[in-house]
């Protein structure tokens, strides 16, 4: 497969800025890593939040490390499960976004905005960007050749030198693709 790109299913998570880490696990709390991220110095965190919207709630993997402000990622089936409102942007693009309500051990705290579904997007570096003949913010549609192959649009790529090389996708956009395991994309353009 010619211009092909591992694909990643993004699940629901939360990154939190140090104030938000503060006030919901105590102050001077660091975040404990219980798993590393494809993306370098990405992790999973042992610990979880409850982000609450007006129909119902989720518990959340808080992802590290802490953020300029925080951030709750969710699939459009999540957002409107729990009646929050989550535009699709780009990661840390949250002016005018979604609100919500952060739970956690010591305090909870209301967020005016940040509640996002995160446009599928390609992270690559630039010598993969080269390669794959792209180039930053430009936008590609990927074919996944699964039981329920698909062609995703819209798909944005992102290039850093800071990145690994990987499509993400959330949990709506697998399961409609019937994606599991290892997947591989094709960028077709």
């Amino acid at each position: 497969m010619e211009n092909k790109i591992l694909v990643e299913t993004s699940a629901r998570h939360i990154h939190l800025s140090e104030e938000h880490i503060n006030v919901l696990f105590g102050e001077g709390h660091q975040l404990t890593v219980k798993k590393e991220l494809s993306q370098p110095g990405q992790f999973a965190c042992e610990e979880k939040v409850t982000v609450k919207g007006s129909k119902g709630e989720f518990k959340m993997s808080v992802l590290g490390p802490a953020r300029k402000a925080s951030q709750v990622e969710v699939s459009l089936t999540d957002a409107r499960s729990i009646g929050v409102t989550a535009p699709i942007r780009e990661s840390g693009d949250i002016a005018g976004s979604g609100a919500c309500t952060l739970v956690g051990p010591c305090g909870s705290v209301d967020i005016a905005e940040g509640v996002i579904a995160a446009q599928r997007h390609i992270h690559l570096t630039p010598e993969a960007a080269k390669d794959l003949g792209v180039e930053d913010k430009e936008i590609v549609s990927v074919k996944l050749s699964t039981p329920r192959a698909l062609v995703f649009g819209d798909v944005v790529v992102r290039v850093s030198d800071k990145f690994a090389p990987a499509m993400h996708i959330d949990t709506d956009e697998a399961n409609a693709a019937a994606a599991s395991g290892v997947v591989y994309g094709e960028i077709v353009k």
